[in-house]
C-alpha cells in the first residue's frame, strides 16, 4: 500500500519532510516502471490499480507543493533532471 494512505485517525498528523517526499518519489518511479512493463506485455487492464496509486501520490505531492512557500525559479530548475523526466514521460506515452 502507498505510504500516502494512513488510517483516518492519523490523517493530518503526519510530518511532511524530505524523507517522506523522497519515499513517494521513489514509489512513483517504481510504479511508472511497473506500469510500463505491464503495458509492454499487453496487460493494460492490470495497470489500473498502479495508475490509481500513482495518481493519488501525484495529487498528494501537488497538494504539498501548492501549500509550500514559493521557491525561487532557479532552485527548482537546478533540482530537475530533465533527461530523466523526458525518459519517464516517453515511457508512459
Amino acid at each position: 500500500m502507498s505510504v500516502v494512505f494512513v488510517p483516518k485517525r492519523q490523517r493530518g498528523k503526519a510530518q511532511i519532510n524530505q524523507e517522506t517526499i523522497q519515499r513517494l518519489l521513489d514509489e512513483n518511479d517504481q510504479l511508472v516502471r511497473c506500469i510500463a512493463e505491464y503495458m509492454q506485455k499487453g496487460r493494460a487492464t492490470e495497470c489500473v490499480q498502479y495508475q490509481q496509486i500513482l495518481h493519488r501520490n501525484l495529487v498528494y505531492l501537488g497538494t504539498i507543493a501548492d501549500a509550500s512557500p514559493d521557491l525561487p525559479d532557479s532552485a527548482v530548475v537546478s533540482q530537475c533532471d530533465y533527461s530523466t523526466l523526458y525518459f519517464k514521460r516517453s515511457v508512459i506515452l
